[in-house]
């Protein structure tokens, strides 16, 4: 039986689970709610490769991502521009985007990533 890492352990989540060689991440969002979705996508980006680098893993390991945004109509060609200047070239995980209401309104984007160690 393998065992489960807890990394930034909270009273109701954890950032960072690793089980089985894979890496499970809590929801990403940038510090500085006050930039637009682009800036708000490269921000959490960042926190992805901080996450992925403490557990030993890195963004061509990642397996898939799921994108929420509030506004996919007005905010979708936005976060895509960071998003295609930070993914790695044949490195593409699966990915899928949705709109959602996040938990603040200032959040323009939010990033759940699975990926392997």
């Amino acid at each position: 039986m393998s065992s489960i890492q807890r990394y930034h352990v909270g009273p109701r989540m954890s950032e960072i689970v690793v089980h089985n060689n894979t890496v499970y991440m809590a929801g990403q969002i940038a510090e500085s709610l006050d930039k637009d979705t682009r800036g708000q996508t490269e921000e959490a980006l960042a926190a992805v490769d901080r996450m992925l680098a403490e557990v030993g893993s890195d963004k061509t390991k990642i397996l898939t991502v799921t994108i929420y945004l509030p506004d996919v109509v007005n905010e979708y060609d936005a976060m895509n521009a960071a998003w295609s200047e930070w993914v790695p070239a044949g490195h593409t995980p699966a990915r899928t985007t949705v709109e959602a209401r996040l938990a603040d309104p200032r959040y323009k984007v939010e990033l759940s990533v699975i990926a392997a160690l």
